[in-house]
């Protein structure tokens, strides 16, 4: 991890980011036009890359609006046959440069019908149905504790921060409950079933782990998925990754315009 630290420290100087941005699918035009140090994953000692269409492997470091943030363009995913403590590797390097602000952005099928796609659903709680807890193993005390309170993973304040700004944009914006996969593979009909039972509204393969890590670390989170489909069996159209990206565009300016106000509020 100093290796890393020391690493991104020479190329960004005395630079200390509050928040960093996680751009998913749907989200990724949030860099566009801002200007800074923006430094591969490959490059980065010990990052991982991301072989998955739409996730683009590079983190920028910039000032918007007086704010110093970082934005980390993609992420790995669980599914690509990395081991857990890679997949949430950056967040930990986050805490280690400054962090208090996190912003996970995702794409994810939707099981509420009242929630239409495409449509922005800020993430009120998780459940972790991907096998995996990034704290297993060897503690580290001086980023959390062992048994961690896992209550309020995602921040009622700056949930309640973000709904101001989209009600300030007139943006129509959810809340609901992710459920977290390891994927590639999409859900069933029976699966989709059983998590609509279990107060499931959105179902996806990223995130969960990510928010369990920094929330453990102390940092402040706040979900933002972008609803592109209905899961299987609510709708009769079988799903493909390249709808996902499609439908995630859709709602790109609006997701960009509640990002940026946000980040500027907070």
């Amino acid at each position: 991890m100093n290796e890393t630290i020391e690493f991104i420290k020479s190329k960004i100087g005395d630079f200390v980011p509050e928040t960093a941005l996680v751009l998913g699918s749907g989200s990724g035009d949030f860099a566009s036009g801002l200007n800074g140090v923006e430094i591969p994953y490959s490059e980065i000692p010990n990052f991982k890359t991301s072989s998955v269409q739409g996730h683009n492997g590079s983190l920028l470091f910039c000032n918007f609006e007086g704010k110093n943030i970082v934005i980390a363009k993609g992420r790995i995913h669980f599914y690509e046959g990395h081991d857990i403590k890679d997949v949430v590797y950056y967040i930990k390097i986050f805490k280690k440069l400054g962090i208090k602000n996190l912003i996970l952005t995702n794409a994810a099928g939707t099981c509420n019908k009242k929630i239409k796609p495409p449509s922005l659903v800020l993430i009120t709680d998780h459940m972790n149905f991907t096998g995996v807890n990034p704290l297993i193993g060897k503690n580290d005390d001086e980023l959390g504790v062992r048994f961690p309170d896992m209550s309020e993973i995602y921040s009622e304040e700056l949930r309640d921060i973000c709904k101001k700004c989209a009600k300030k944009l007139k943006i129509d914006i959810k809340e609901g409950v992710y459920l977290g996969l390891t994927g590639p593979s999409y859900e069933t009909p029976a699966e989709i079933r059983a998590y609509q039972k279990l107060g499931a509204d959105l179902v996806g393969m990223s995130t969960v782990n990510e928010a369990i890590y920094a929330h453990y670390m102390g940092i402040k989170i706040l979900g933002l998925s972008t609803a592109t489909n209905y899961c299987a069996g609510i709708s009769k159209t079988p799903l493909n990754h390249q709808e996902v990206l499609e439908m995630g565009k859709v709602v790109t300016k609006k997701s960009v315009m509640l990002l940026k106000e946000f980040v500027k509020n907070i």
